[in-house]
């Protein structure tokens, strides 16, 4: 059985977590990253020497890890969560490749200031600069939405959905006064609406 390395309430476990849940595949989970098992330590570095969660091992014993790469190598061997059409295919890589590279940073400073209340992030100047970095992104995918599509990719869900869908769920969970996004609340609740998408999008944790 596929094992998973890392805690729930780390948004980059829970987008393997859902995959996993979505193809229907068993999977054991193992806690590990702070502030309860340290990834720093030989153990786990010999697996990801990163030091970082999630880590997935095969039960041939391979090891892989980063999560949206994680997600893409699911969906390729076990024949789920990617569109067949070769433009859906490019829009899901590209709004994966999104989340990454453009939403993921933009709440660098506010999650660790408002959301988990971090020592060092409490600057109240670089917490608006950054809530206004995060708005301008989330306006970004706010017009994309508007579009109608109900998934990123087109009519199919998948692993672009997972790692947006987590996202939106960490900006709704975040207390600070925000813009209202119509379309985002909607991929958010529609989302949510799935049994996979509910359990790791819960109401106590972002």
């Amino acid at each position: 059985m596929v094992r998973v390395l890392g805690r729930v309430t780390s948004i980059n476990v829970r987008k393997v977590l859902w995959a996993l849940d979505e193809i229907g595949e068993p999977y054991l989970r193992e806690d590990w990253g702070l502030p309860g098992r340290d990834p720093k330590v030989p153990e786990f570095l010999a697996l990801n020497p990163n030091g970082q969660v999630p880590v997935l091992i095969e039960d041939d014993g391979s090891v892989l890890w980063e999560s949206n790469g994680l997600l893409v190598y699911l969906a390729q061997t076990r024949g789920a969560l990617l569109p067949e059409d070769r433009r859906a295919l490019g829009l899901a890589l590209q709004w994966l490749g999104w989340q990454a590279s453009e939403l993921n940073p933009s709440w660098g400073y506010v999650v660790p200031g408002l959301l988990r209340r971090m020592p060092g992030y409490d600057d109240p100047d670089k917490i608006a600069e950054a809530i206004g970095r995060w708005t301008g992104t989330m306006g970004i995918l706010e017009r994309e939405l508007e579009k109608g599509r109900p998934f990123l990719a087109g009519e199919v869900f998948s692993v672009a959905d997972i790692a947006v869908g987590l996202s939106c769920h960490r900006w709704f969970k975040t207390p600070f006064e925000k813009r209202e996004f119509l379309a985002v609340r909607e991929y958010y609740e529609r989302l949510r609406g799935r049994e996979a998408g509910a359990r790791w999008m819960p109401e106590d944790y972002g």
